[in-house]
């Protein structure tokens, strides 16, 4: 029987990953496309932290806004995988992907150089709210029209940038139609002889102070930007209202992702509550570094006597005070990974209650080294789609 967390690779298009810094979630992203791609679909990653992780685990010196494919060698090194699959990666340069929207929506060549070349474009395109997040959706959505991939696996930035992920069609149009901007629209379109009087009096003396700071043809370029923009704000509205229908569409599925540590599930709870509210599918947790339950079996007393026993502890020399010590020390050392055992447990019971009926929740083990290799992102997929958490401090709800 498949199971829930299966199902993300089996039939959903488009698998979004979020969630804090520093919990695991490039590397759970790229676990995934790799394990749909070891699956036999074609599946592509992409990443919009500019961290350098997900190359180095997938083998290539680098990613840009270029797709790259993963070596079939490579996959093949990680283990059996089924026929016609592959593995793609690309980094998101968000400034490149806002110009490609540009370039789609601009009426002409000639106006889409005027944009691309005005100062101001360069510095709003940007820093207008909303604006890279909205190019990177609009380019997921690029990428899923093609029918080039089974399955596309989305790397998010932190998650408060994820949040501004999700709102970032409406951030910007509504940065776009902001009445300041529109006021400058007026005065391009009103001619020079006539700004200072289509400003008012505040307005014109306002414009007059910034002048002498920025410049008569800084203003000029505010004005035939703000102008230009506005011809292809309509397909940015168009774009969004597609974009923000794609991230409710039934083939896409959120995952979140968290470590047990209990400021990182609060933060996963709330954006939990985010997806539900603004009903976009939610899929699964995943909490990576989740210390094992291994109870030991016996007394120090019991313990003792065995190693007293034991040819390997004898050859040591140590006496019955030494090796009592070292029990000792060794019961209190597991005592206390005994208590970041139980403290997961009860982070990810916490999850568990917030999963609901039809998501999933798999837990990683704390590793002692890094991932960072395909090797290492094989062995993270074994937890989620094998071993569904089996061996560490709580199961799959699936």
């Amino acid at each position: 029987m498949t199971s829930r967390f299966s199902e993300l690779v089996t039939s959903k298009r488009i698998v979004v990953c979020v969630g804090s810094g520093g919990v695991g979630k490039t590397t759970t992203a790229a676990a995934i496309a790799m394990y749909a791609a070891r699956a036999g679909r074609r599946a592509l990653v992409i990443t919009i932290d500019p961290a350098k992780r997900l190359a180095n685990s997938l083998g290539l010196a680098g990613l840009g806004h270029d797709i790259q494919q993963v070596s079939d060698e490579l996959l093949a090194a990680a283990g059996r995988r089924a026929t016609g699959g592959a593995l793609f990666a690309m980094m998101l340069d968000q400034k490149r992907a806002f110009d490609e929207v540009v370039e789609q929506y601009a009426t002409n060549p000639e106006a889409i150089a005027r944009i691309l070349a005005n100062p101001v474009y360069a510095q709003i395109s940007g820093a207008l709210a909303g604006s890279q997040e909205y190019a990177a959706l609009a380019k997921l959505y690029d990428l899923d029209k093609t029918g080039d991939w089974d399955l596309i696996v989305v790397d998010t930035p932190p998650t408060a940038h994820a949040l501004d992920f999700l709102d970032a069609p409406q951030k910007l149009t509504a940065a776009i139609d902001s009445p300041a901007i529109d006021w400058f629209r007026k005065l391009r379109q009103s001619g020079r002889r006539r700004r200072w009087s289509v400003a008012g009096r505040t307005g014109a003396y306002i414009l007059k102070r910034i002048s002498k700071f920025v410049g008569s043809q800084f203003l000029d370029d505010l004005g035939v930007f703000f102008t230009e923009f506005s011809d292809i704000l309509g397909g940015f509205r168009e774009r969004a209202e597609a974009v923000y229908a794609l991230l409710r569409d039934p083939g896409v599925g959120f995952v979140l992702v968290t470590s047990p540590e209990p400021m990182a599930v609060d933060e996963a709870l709330f954006f939990h509550a985010r997806l539900l509210a603004s009903q976009m599918p939610f899929s699964a947790f995943v909490v990576n570094r989740v210390h094992p339950d291994r109870a030991i079996a016996g007394t120090a007393d019991e313990i003792d006597g065995k190693l007293a026993r034991h040819p390997g502890i004898a050859a040591l020399g140590l006496d019955d005070a030494e090796r009592r010590a070292a029990v000792d020390a060794l019961l209190a050392n597991h005592a206390g990974i005994q208590e970041l055992a139980f403290a997961d447990a009860r982070s990810i019971d916490r999850l568990r209650e917030a999963c609901g009926d039809g998501a999933a929740l798999r837990a990683v083990p704390y590793f002692e080294q890094d991932v960072h290799d395909v090797a290492g992102l094989a062995h993270i997929g074994e937890f989620l789609f094998e071993r569904g958490g089996r061996g560490t401090a709580a199961v799959s709800a699936s």
